[in-house]
């Protein structure tokens, strides 16, 4: 019988046959969804036979719920997610420039999932702009509820421009710095000590627990120095308050080293490594999109905020084949809250043609399995997807850049998964 997930304290208890709800998505997300959910419910079938099985149950948000319920995302939608704890989503289209907000962000905000966790890995036989796309192995924590994104933001001309501008004009001494005042907009950028640091922790939790060996606070507080730098700041200080002794953090080298000697710290920093502590550093943004091309191996787990955060996710899922096999999920760690999905658009100029590659949210679906503690049924799903490509049986996206590759359609490729599962 189907029943709900629950969190337990600190755990979640999942049942044998968990409800999960689903937004099939705008675009190629009905393409996507239905070869998604087959990879995913096969995995399970032959990890567990007959004891347990996923139910889905569809909910809508997008162009389907607007042409069925005149809502975008009617909130029946959303109180199935806080019902259910956990589900599952394609793309939505989010217009430029006007129209509806992001529904994505929407979803983000209201059930405040405030880490968006992108794990970033190569699988044999992907082409890649990279030399060395094995060496990239990084999990993306990037902060989902703060920075621009919030949405505080007033168009030139509005009455609400014009009073934030007198306000900083006449309150706060702003005003070289807005070089043309009369026609400029304004956005805000809110950055919270509280916001901060409960992704830190969830990025040092996660870190821990996979004996990864560092967390990097990925900023722009050279320029940026109380909203980004803050950030920063607030990151060490958590890791230091309530990680004392299982981390060693940069901050605590250059202590070392401006007390005593850079030998001294030195010293520090490989017995740190050699008891597993975890690696607390910081880089600049734009160093950090450079170096993690160059060297890779230096980066593990990635703490950064909202607009950085969605750079950082695409440069690197570029490096190991492109955002359409990088899977996503929208997390909140303190009440179990969570929506895997398909990072990238809906590509609306191919939906329905079979061109759409499934792999973001197949693999999305496998850090589903994975939250669920289901691990030998997303195990299977990673097994299958390593023989695929090393087959070279893929769809259009991949084939294009592979040479010898078979061209299969959506729904081959999912079949083509299920095959290899060993």
């Amino acid at each position: 019988m189907a029943d709900k997930i629950i969190k337990s304290g600190e755990q979640l208890k999942v049942p044998d046959n968990p409800v999960i709800p689903f937004i099939e998505g705008d675009g190629i997300g009905k393409d996507i969804m239905g070869p998604s959910q087959r990879v995913i419910d096969a995995a399970v079938q032959k990890s567990y036979g007959t004891s347990r099985k996923i139910e889905w149950k569809e909910v809508l948000a997008g162009e389907k719920a607007y042409l069925q319920t005149g809502h975008w995302l009617p909130e029946e939608t959303i109180e199935a997610f806080r019902e259910y704890l956990i589900g599952i989503k394609g793309p939505l289209a989010t217009p430029v420039g006007g129209g509806i907000r992001s529904l994505n962000v929407a979803l983000r905000q209201t059930l405040d999932l405030f880490v968006c966790l992108r794990p970033v890995r190569w699988f044999k036989g992907v082409p890649s702009p990279v030399r060395y796309p094995h060496l990239v192995d990084m999990h993306i924590f990037r902060e989902n509820t703060e920075d621009i994104y919030a949405g505080i933001e007033f168009m030139t001309g509005s009455p609400e421009a014009e009073k934030l501008m007198k306000f900083m004009k006449d309150e706060l001494g702003v005003t070289d710095q807005v070089r043309f005042p009369e026609n400029s907009s304004f956005g805000v950028k809110p950055i919270s000590r509280e916001g901060s640091e409960r992704l830190v922790r969830a990025a040092l939790h996660y870190a821990i627990e996979r004996q990864l060996p560092s967390v990097t606070l990925v900023h722009k507080g050279n320029i940026m120095k109380f909203t980004e730098g803050a950030f920063k700041n607030y990151g060490y200080d958590l890791a230091e308050k309530d990680f004392g002794d299982k981390v060693f953090t940069w901050r605590m080298y250059e202590k070392i080293r401006s007390e005593k000697s850079i030998l001294d710290a030195d010293k520090a920093l490989e017995e740190a490594k050699k008891t597993g502590k975890v690696i607390v550093k910081d880089v600049i943004t734009d160093a950090f999109l450079q170096e993690s091309l160059l060297r890779p191996y230096d980066y593990s787990v990635i703490a950064t905020m909202n607009l950085n955060g969605d750079y950082i996710s695409d440069q690197l899922a570029a490096m190991v084949g492109g955002i359409g096999i990088s899977p996503g999920a929208n997390i909140n760690y303190n009440n179990g809250y969570a929506i895997f999905e398909a990072t990238h658009g809906t590509a609306p100029a191919i939906a329905g043609t079979g061109k759409a590659n499934p792999g973001s949210l197949i693999l999305s679906g496998v850090m589903m399995l994975e939250y669920m503690g289901w691990t030998k049924a997303a195990e299977h799903v990673y097994d299958a997807m390593d023989h695929t490509f090393a087959k070279r049986r893929v769809t259009s996206d991949l084939h294009a850049q592979m040479e010898g590759a078979t061209l299969l359609s959506t729904s081959e490729f999912a079949d083509e998964i299920i095959r290899n599962m060993h």
